[in-house]
């Protein structure tokens, strides 16, 4: 009887400690002493306008917004661990084609990033040298009331890529 009590009593306290539970907000994987988070301005081997700093906009409101680590949005000076960003290519490609105003109607957008993430003594913490990413959006023909819908694309590819790239290096840590 008394094994049994003791039996339930080390269930009840090593049982909650292995189940997968955290507090929201809590970044298991990521080493106890990184506190701090730099992440510069991506770069880009593109002619596109903007996009990289979209995507780091993104990459930095997700990591602040799931994780305790205070993001810097600078090259990494003081900081525990530095994310570098390269845009490699950015294509857009037509989908479909309208017959009758011999035109395209919609487009994909499609981005191929590569991010090295790094300690401060330059250790890599988390590579991936090829997240593609697309983003399918619409064109207006009437050009009375054309409203480019791309930037609203690139806006919702740079939100999925950071919801991914945040939730690969959590897990890989």
């Amino acid at each position: 009887m008394r094994n049994m009590a003791m039996a339930l009593i080390m269930l009840a306290v090593m049982g909650p400690s292995g189940c997968g539970y955290h507090r929201l907000g809590a970044a298991t994987h990521l080493p106890a002493n990184m506190l701090t988070l730099s992440v510069p301005v991506f770069a880009t081997r593109t002619e596109a306008y903007h996009t990289e700093a979209v995507m780091t906009n993104a990459v930095i409101r997700e990591f602040a917004a799931r994780t305790s680590l205070r993001i810097m949005p600078d090259s990494g000076a003081g900081s525990d661990a530095v994310l570098h960003g390269t845009i490699l290519t950015q294509t857009i490609a037509p989908l479909t084609y309208n017959t009758s105003t011999q035109q395209s109607s919609s487009f994909l957008i499609t981005l191929v990033v590569s991010v090295t993430l790094t300690d401060r003594n330059g250790k890599v913490l988390y590579e991936n040298k090829n997240y593609t990413f697309r983003q399918q959006y619409q064109s207006t023909t009437n050009l009375a009331t054309f409203f480019d819908e791309s930037p609203a694309a690139e806006e919702r590819l740079a939100r999925e890529f950071a919801r991914a790239l945040v939730a690969d290096v959590l897990e890989e840590l």
